[in-house]
């Protein structure tokens, strides 16, 4: 079994995920379920907290930009050395590490444009972007450096092979879903509620697999309880279990503009910025805090079910026995609850904790398991769900320092 390490920091910008894990390729060609070693999590510093965040909303310069990246590489590189020196791990074990990279940008694919384009137009590679339809993003946390730093074969950026075919690149869940679960005669739901929420059917067959974001998943909540609560988090969303759900400003939150793109669609921060968050707040000002928290969660829950409903098929739909959530947001009780609720009697809703994998941490198992599969020249993106045009291999490759040959004295 090869070990395998993997890093995450989400949308939620809430610290930096590291996990081990370990895996092989089985007979069909494909990695076997990856299993769950060891994880811990480690914070951003405030000074690099500072910086970063006001790349977010686009407020940071190239030069500033330039070397925020490099800073962010050494912070992750950093995070795997804790990790590393906590368990007693020596790099030279580690197959390779999976890094998302943290993202501060993206944008999605106009699917209509692309579907519309001739051949001729496709093979103009150059007004693929410059024309607007195919999407980019922009992931800061160089890959050298986190190779260099640790020691590590590392494989970052994963998104842009999936954007030269035209895929959304996000969610990416959906290829570890394949992993865990293809072995499965009937299909399984997955949920992930990180600070946008993000949906998955996995199956067998990688062409009937469905993913897309759904909306907010914490970013309302947190926004919400940073300006009503002074705190990060309405923790344990303890303050929203003793409000009532506004159905008029819940109405009014699933009128949001997010709604309206097609899918598979993907979100981010500034979707659902505090500027928007705070607007919202004002215009309902006269409700209760608790019923302010109440609603907000209720938002994520709504926007989950309903577009689970509305672009999941549902012949598919309705062979579904369990939905596993991983994410932040599981430790969000109230969440939980009104999710269930809302779900088709059919589908029982349960952590990721019930398969092997710490709900805080399939994020970072994710993606480790894509860097294995980068290593082996698998074709990790999933076509059907983030309407690529092909098949491809996602990520790019930095090497350890350790493994390169024909080196020599420096003096």
């Amino acid at each position: 079994m090869a070990l395998i390490m993997g890093m995450n920091s989400g949308s939620s910008f809430d610290g930096i995920d590291v996990i081990l894990a370990e895996t092989e390729i089985a007979e069909d060609g494909f990695p076997k379920p990856t299993k769950f070693l060891k994880g811990g999590s480690y914070q951003w510093p405030k000074e690099v907290e500072d910086m970063i965040v006001p790349a977010f909303d686009n407020k940071v310069d190239m030069v500033g930009l330039t070397r925020l990246t490099y800073i962010a590489g050494a912070q992750m590189a950093e995070a795997v050395r804790q990790f590393m020196k906590e368990n007693g791990i020596d790099p030279r074990d580690i197959e390779v590490l999976g890094v998302d990279g943290q993202t501060i940008y993206q944008e999605q694919p106009d699917h209509v444009k692309i579907a519309a384009m001739t051949d001729t137009q496709k093979d103009d590679w150059v007004h693929r972007w410059l024309d607007g339809p195919y999407p980019c993003g922009y992931q800061i946390g160089d890959t050298s450096v986190i190779a260099g730093l640790t020691n590590i074969t590392t494989v970052t950026n994963f998104r842009q092979a999936d954007h030269v075919w035209g895929g959304s690149a996000a969610p990416l869940m959906q290829y570890f879903d394949f992993v865990l679960f293809r072995d499965k005669e009937e299909p399984t739901l997955t949920l992930n509620i990180g600070g946008i929420a993000n949906v998955h059917l996995a199956y067998k067959d990688r062409r009937k697999m469905v993913a897309f974001d759904t909306g907010p998943g914490n970013l309302m909540s947190d926004n919400a309880a940073r300006r009503l609560l002074g705190q990060p988090c309405d923790y344990d969303g303890a303050v929203a279990a003793k409000g009532t759900v506004n159905e008029k400003m819940l109405a009014e939150f699933m009128e949001h503009e997010f709604f309206k793109r097609p899918v598979p669609r993907s979100g981010w921060k500034y979707d659902f910025s505090e500027e928007y968050s705070n607007k919202m707040l004002d215009k309902y000002s006269n409700l209760s805090t608790e019923d302010i928290m109440a609603t907000v969660c209720a938002f994520t829950a709504e926007a989950i079910v309903r577009n689970m409903n509305d672009y999941i098929p549902q012949d598919m739909l309705e062979r579904v026995k369990v939905m596993y959530a991983s994410g932040g947001g599981v430790k969000n009780p109230t969440i939980m609850k009104y999710i269930q609720e809302k779900l088709p009697r059919n589908i029982r809703l349960t952590s990721s904790e019930e398969i092997g994998i710490p709900p805080e941490y399939k994020e970072a198992c994710k993606f480790a398991t894509l860097a294995y599969s980068t290593m082996h020249n698998i074709a990790d993106n999933i076509p059907a769900a983030c309407h690529a045009s092909q098949y491809t291999i996602l990520g790019k490759v930095s090497f350890a320092p350790w493994k390169a040959k024909n080196v020599g004295p420096l003096d």
